[in-house]
């Protein structure tokens, strides 16, 4: 089997454009994946355009030789728009793999451990009411996992006032929800350290489940400050894009949950070895998840091989997402991912049903400070 195309598929849907990538073969087996930085589709592309060239005639089952082909196969190394191209890739051929063995990705993987994947769902109110009342809604749909974004206003965000607004939402959703339902605080990297242990200490009566991603990404050795201050699990590393960008945090125990974006961190091939790394540290994996029906399925199969896994992030309405598509999704019931019976990820792709899409130019939301400067959304 031998690799004879590496396509693009720009879809916009929604509020924002998504990336799929489909790889075929000369025996009409293909694969797909899916770019995972937002906003930078096509930059993506240019980087999937690049790494086909490498691809091309070589057998798609030798998935390790052609992730570090794709790594290391220029002198400079490629930053996160590389790694995401290189993860939409390495997905799509352990779907190859999964489908010419006829397997589930997750049999490939080491074989399923567990008969579904507890799921969080992010969601909000306008008033910490409003947000009680929708989270009985949630728990009434099956959701065990909930999840709560450090709110902005109109756009303006001040870290001491983010704080307040936030303890307020959770101290009424965990008052309407009782204390068996786990819930997560999403800081959306939008803290600096202090405003981050405020919060933390302030949220501790609350049971937080985890605080999800509170600083910026550059600097993690920030998160010894956090960590010396606060009591409450820390998820983190949606923005990386490497197992060397999670080594400080792995090996010095900062976190108590790693934040793989399998379409950012290099796809499968490197998601599993960060995963087992952080296993020797007692540390489970949140895998981070916002985009759409490949990213929810290579995430699943991960999370089913994985033994030190905690909790799967999925977007709330996004169970059949993009259905016209991708018309075979993997399964989906109360607030959980189950294990698919297909062979490879589990997916389909009409690719007829893709010329209907297109790419549409856009960007993505930006807060401010209240003097009017850039702070991170």
């Amino acid at each position: 089997m031998k690799i004879t195309e590496v396509k693009c598929f720009p879809v916009f849907a929604g509020s924002k454009n998504y990336l799929f990538v489909k790889v075929e073969t000369d025996e009409g087996v293909y694969g797909m994946g899916e770019f995972g930085i937002s906003w930078r589709e096509q930059a993506g592309i240019g980087a999937i355009e690049h790494l086909k060239a490498l691809l091309i005639g070589e057998d798609p089952l030798n998935i390790e030789y052609l992730w570090q082909l794709m790594l290391r196969g220029d002198f400079f190394p490629g930053g996160r728009i590389n790694t995401a191209a290189i993860s939409a890739i390495d997905i799509a051929l352990w779907d190859i793999k999964g489908k010419a063995l006829g397997q589930p990705v997750h049999m490939l993987l080491g074989g399923k451990l567990r008969e579904r994947v507890e799921c969080y769902t992010g969601f909000g109110g306008a008033t910490p009411q409003d947000t009680a009342s929708k989270g009985v809604e949630l728990v009434a749909e099956g959701w065990r996992f909930l999840r709560l974004s450090i709110p902005d206003r109109d756009g303006v965000l001040d870290g001491s006032a983010a704080v307040r607004d936030a303890v307020a939402h959770f101290a009424a959703l965990r008052e309407a929800v009782g204390p068996d339902i786990e819930i997560v605080t999403d800081v959306h990297t939008r803290l600096d350290p202090p405003d981050t242990i405020r919060l933390g200490r302030q949220l501790e009566p609350y049971e937080p489940f985890f605080i999800e991603d509170p600083l910026r990404c550059e600097n993690p050795q920030s998160y010894r400050q956090v960590r010396h201050h606060v009591s409450c699990p820390l998820a983190i590393g949606e923005h990386f894009a490497t197992k060397w960008e999670f080594r400080q945090l792995i090996e010095e125990e900062l976190m108590d949950y790693a934040r793989i974006d399998l379409c950012i961190v290099g796809g499968l091939t490197e998601a599993r070895k960060i995963a087992g790394w952080c296993e020797t540290h007692y540390i489970k994996i949140a895998p981070h998840n916002p985009l759409g029906p490949v990213c929810a399925a290579a995430s699943l199969h991960l999370d089913l091989a994985t033994d030190n896994f905690g909790v799967q992030e999925i977007w709330h309405g996004r169970t059949a997402f993009l259905a016209d598509l991708f018309p075979v999704q993997v399964p989906y019931e109360a607030g959980h991912l189950l294990p698919p019976d297909l062979p490879g990820l589990g997916i389909e792709f009409d690719e007829e049903a893709a010329a209907n899409y297109s790419y549409q130019p856009n960007s993505g939301p930006r807060l401010r400070r209240s003097d009017g400067s850039l702070t991170n959304w």
